[in-house]
């Protein structure tokens, strides 16, 4: 009986493994093709050329082909910013403030903020309507793309523009006119029609981002216990997609026995189509906890997504699709398979709310349905208080609800509960 159940086993396993050979095969091709670069120019190549039109059947690439250097197209851009200048002289002479005329980007971006303030540093990315930007005096700050007026980029910034393309060149944005310089070309845009952008450089960290919390309580005295869980969120992020790999584990001991061990890895990669809808080739999890039987348990899908809601205090996302689970349990009554493997769905929303200047709110919720082997119905639910302490530092505080509907019964009899419950405070640090 116990070598059938290791057949079932291994025959599941080369199930999983023939899945996850496919799926990454999609992944691969999807995320290695070369993607068509088509060049468009206006008509006597001027660079003081209105809108081009691009066509909205398929998202292209388009990049610089005018063969000039970077900071030969930062040349161009400057000739543009000096004759838009001396257009607003001419028109009014006597209305001209000195924030208009300034600043010139040298090896810096400059970001400038409805309340006229200008912040100098670099553009790490927009995405959701939010503009991460780093400085050397604010550290790494998120505004709101509603509250940012003026942008004058340094760095090469790829733009994608919603249902369009991916254009590449040096980014300007004057209230709700977005112009995107090349060489030979300059293309403008609403700013409503910006779905993200990023900077197009060659400096690999700048593409990523991320926080780490960290939670320590040890006491001593009537009780021993310590308790140390830890979260990790990283990011990379371009112009048409998104990176994203998070990290949520917890250890904990009483009396120097332990009572708590478990880790949970999460992987999730979208691609941006239009402003609203993006689409996820592939997410997966990888979760142990020996104290609900499960020595280990993957999880491999791919789905779509939707936001809903997408205002300035306020992102509400909606994504979903098919996954396989392959679960590999602890320990198992006599004559039960020590693994499964089960087709599933899995359905996830995330809600973000700022509460105020410094508060904001988190609701992260996955749910997932399965066979009765893999638990049936299990969810993962997270909500989250970040409260900004410094520009790089924050106090989190962090309530966790992990429920599975069949637990796996263990070869003592013992059925794990259904429900565990965790309530973390800890200090996340920002990079």
């Amino acid at each position: 009986m116990h070598s059938i159940s290791i057949m079932k086993c291994m025959e599941s396993y080369r199930m999983l493994v023939k899945t996850l050979f496919l799926l990454l095969l999609l992944f691969g091709s999807l995320l290695y093709a070369k993607e068509s670069s088509i060049a468009y120019e206006q008509e006597n190549n001027s660079t003081q050329g209105d809108f081009v039109e691009l066509p909205a059947d398929d998202l292209v690439t388009v990049e610089d082909t005018s063969g000039l250097s970077e900071d030969e197209v930062r040349q161009v851009a400057k000739k543009i910013d000096k004759q838009e200048k001396k257009k607003k002289i001419k028109k009014a002479p006597n209305k001209i403030r000195w924030e208009d005329l300034s600043p010139t980007p040298i090896k810096y971006d400059w970001v400038q903020t409805k309340s006229g303030e200008w912040f100098k540093g670099v553009i790490k990315g927009m995405y959701d309507d939010k503009l991460e930007f780093d400085s050397d005096e604010v550290g790494l700050y998120t505004f709101d793309f509603d509250d940012v007026k003026r942008i004058k980029s340094y760095h090469i910034i790829s733009v994608n523009v919603g249902n369009l393309a991916s254009i590449v060149g040096i980014l300007r944005l004057n209230g709700d006119k977005v112009t995107i310089i090349q060489g030979d070309n300059k293309y403008d845009f609403h700013k409503d029609d910006i779905v993200s952008f990023a900077p197009d450089a060659e400096i690999e960290k700048l593409y990523w981002s991320g926080k780490i919390t960290l939670s320590v309580d040890i006491r001593s005295g009537n009780i021993n216990q310590a308790d140390y869980s830890a979260q990790a969120n990283i990011k990379r992020r371009t112009a048409i997609s998104h990176f994203s790999f998070d990290y949520l584990g917890r250890i904990s001991s009483k009396e120097h026995k332990e009572i708590a061990n478990d880790h949970r890895f999460n992987q999730k990669y979208d691609r941006y189509i239009t402003k609203n809808f993006f689409w996820t080739p592939l997410f997966s999890e990888y979760y142990t906890d020996k104290y609900k039987n499960i020595t280990a348990q993957i999880t491999v899908g791919s789905g779509i997504g939707y936001t809903v809601i997408n205002t300035k205090k306020t992102f509400w996302s909606i994504s979903g699709g098919p996954a396989v689970i392959y679960t590999q349990f602890a320990t198992v009554k006599y004559g039960s398979n020590s693994c499964d493997y089960s087709p599933a769905i899995e359905f996830s929303t995330k809600l973000e709310q700022e509460l105020n200047a410094i508060t904001d709110f988190t609701y992260d919720y996955k749910l997932t349905f399965s066979d009765r082997q893999a638990g049936r119905y299990k969810h993962h639910m997270i909500f989250k208080f970040e409260n900004e302490l410094l520009s790089w530092l924050d106090l989190d505080i962090t309530a966790i609800w992990d429920y599975v509907a069949d637990p796996q019964i263990e070869s003592s009899g013992v059925v794990p509960k259904r429900s565990d419950y965790q309530l973390l405070f800890g200090f996340g640090i920002e990079f």
